[in-house]
């Protein structure tokens, strides 16, 4: 006997919605109803789960005021790899997980190459950033290609050279096409500059991969992404501004990445404790490095101790770049070199956990307190100092301390 009700007549109108919906065509077809990446256990469902986790859990993190990014996400990876049954669930492959870590650092040193432009304190510390950002990833880059190298010796380094100029002769000719290409009369010119901009950066950190020159193609972005902002001048703002829109895609995602290579079984305490006495070191060193670099540079104390804190924070090159040893030791499929490519992930996370809140706790509350806002005029449009807006309204927040 048959029994008609709400949940029937629901039924039936859940199955004529069906009938009337388009059916997926080509790659999307594939993979929604023929292909099993979509379901638990599948990269894409891996990378959605992950992405949607790492930014619901910042924001939660945002309402109460502590800092949102980096250090959630990463231990939000960690929670999700290392949970039972759900590390069946959301699995990344480890080739679809380096794919997305290399879009993201070509995002970042595409940001570098934009922001080389020094002006103020808030502007000197991202153009410093940027040429920090250029030290160690082509350092990184060198010294793990010299590591992983069989030949002799002077031939790694000429190798090492050689990704030096060849990078920067890339970016050269790419910055160049750039500065003339899309031409000022186009249409939608702010997007087309993006889409070239990011589609050449993304090309050059994989092309530089496929030839076995991993360290020229983020040079090759650096030097590409800072010619074409000296052609663009004025007017890369607005492009900058839509590359930070694909870095805000691209950020919760990188950091979630990073957290789910760890997996807490075979993490070893001494690693761990050595780890961040190397860390601990290398902060006290920066710290007073930095205020001495910055003794000479016509700041008063305070502006000298701030510059001194901002720079303590470590998060999104050693996200981009912390798991690049473990990924070549995967492709030599030496278990003693996956160890230490683990070991160097180990770090890498130690060092967003601990010194990205530290740091940033540290500017949001140093930067109100040892800077002097410029306030204009309205009569005269000077510009004066203005260091009492300490719990007044919330516009009197400095522009120092949104760093």
């Amino acid at each position: 006997m048959a029994v008609s009700g709400p949940s029937s007549s629901c039924c039936g109108s859940c199955i004529r919605l069906k009938d009337r919906c388009p059916r997926p065509r080509g790659l999307l077809n594939l993979l929604i109803t023929k292909g099993s990446e979509c379901l638990p256990g599948g990269n894409l469902f891996g990378i959605v789960i992950l992405f949607i986790c790492s930014v619901l859990g910042g924001k939660l993190v945002g309402m109460i005021q502590l800092p949102t990014l980096p250090p959630f996400p990463p231990l939000l990876g960690l929670l999700l790899r290392n949970v039972p049954y759900i590390t069946d669930a959301v699995y990344i492959d480890t080739h679809w997980s380096a794919a997305l870590r290399n879009i993201a650092l070509s995002i970042i040193l595409t940001r570098a190459g934009l922001g080389l432009d020094p002006s103020g304190i808030p502007t000197l510390l991202m153009a410093a950033g940027s040429f920090d950002d250029i030290l160690a990833i082509t350092g990184f880059s060198t010294c793990l290609g010299i590591a992983f190298s069989t030949g002799a010796t002077w031939m790694n380094i000429l190798k090492g050279l050689l990704e030096v100029v060849g990078g920067v002769v890339a970016g050269l000719v790419l910055g160049l096409f750039l500065c003339c290409f899309p031409s000022k009369d186009q249409e939608d010119l702010v997007l087309r500059r993006t889409l070239m901009l990011l589609g050449l950066s993304i090309f050059s950190v994989f092309f530089s991969h496929v030839i076995g020159f991993a360290g020229a193609g983020g040079l090759s972005t650096l030097v590409l992404a800072f010619l074409a902002a000296l052609g663009w001048k004025t007017n890369k703002a607005p492009v900058a501004a839509m590359v930070g829109r694909s870095w805000d895609v691209f950020q919760p995602l990188l950091f979630g990445l990073i957290g789910a290579e760890i997996t807490i079984a075979n993490l070893s305490p001494s690693t761990v404790g050595l780890g961040l006495a190397c860390i601990s070191i290398g902060l006290v060193i920066r710290l007073l490095i930095t205020f001495l670099l910055v003794h000479f540079g016509g700041f008063n104390l305070k502006e000298k101790f701030f510059i001194s804190v901002a720079w303590l924070p470590k998060a999104t090159v050693q996200a981009a770049i912390g798991s690049k040893a473990l990924d070549m030791a995967r492709e030599e499929g030496d278990a003693n070199l996956i160890k230490f490519g683990l070991d160097v992930l180990t770090l890498a996370v130690l060092a967003i956990l601990t010194t990205a809140p530290i740091g940033a706790l540290g500017i949001g509350l140093a930067g109100p307190r040892l800077l002097a806002r410029q306030v204009k005029d309205e009569e005269g449009g000077a510009t004066t100092p203005n260091s009492n807006g300490i719990g007044q309204e919330k516009d009197n927040v400095t522009l120092e301390s949104k760093l």
